[in-house]
């Protein structure tokens, strides 16, 4: 099936922060911290096109673009591919793989806990987005998949946790989540409203 423009457009738009990244790397323009500046960038990355996979839905619904909904899968897989790649760095350049250094940064710091949270979930719903694992879990794939929210909610979390000082940029990415749960929120309970039965006219 030949893929619409939008896909590639897409995924174009997902690959640019990665192409960004290693020509930055190349010409050592990373700043004076290169792992820093590699750790955010990604979490940042990951973070937001993520929140666009969340606005696929509200998008297709306020404007009835049902094209729309055919990127959401492919948002959800690059999501996690920078989330780990995010998650490499931090144990490569920060515990040089040491496990029970990881082990004992997760349980023991809160921002670390709500990152590996999200990354998890993430790493779940990448390895069930495949079309025979749709069809194997059936109606639980949708519930399944609803842990994106988690995810979302854990990401953000971890970027407001994270930051030492300033935790202005992370708030906005708060509000913005917000605001894609209170579409959800709405949607949910119109759905839920019974409709108002006719008037019998005689």
């Amino acid at each position: 099936m030949k893929k619409h423009w939008l896909y590639w457009l897409i995924f174009l738009g997902c690959v640019w922060p990665a192409v960004g990244l290693l020509l930055d790397t190349y010409q050592g323009r990373l700043g004076v911290n290169p792992v820093e500046t590699l750790l955010h960038e990604t979490g940042r990355t990951a973070l937001s096109i993520l929140f666009a996979a969340l606005s696929v839905t509200p998008i297709r619904r306020l404007t009835g673009w049902n094209r729309i909904q055919s990127v959401r899968r492919m948002l959800g897989v690059w999501s996690f591919v920078y989330a780990f790649c995010h998650f490499l760095i931090y144990v490569v350049f920060n515990h040089l793989g040491e496990v029970q250094a990881i082990l004992d940064d997760v349980f023991k710091r809160k921002f670390i806990f709500s990152g590996m949270l999200a990354l998890s979930i993430l790493l779940v719903l990448t390895l069930t987005s495949t079309n025979g694992m749709i069809r194997r879990l059936g109606k639980r794939w949708q519930k399944l998949h609803r842990l994106v929210y988690v995810a979302a909610i854990a990401g953000a979390v971890h970027f407001v946790w994270g930051q030492k000082a300033d935790i202005r940029e992370p708030l906005i990415w708060t509000a913005g989540l917000a605001l894609l749960l209170g579409f959800r929120v709405v949607w949910a309970l119109k759905r839920r409203r019974p409709r108002a039965v006719p008037a019998v006219t005689h």
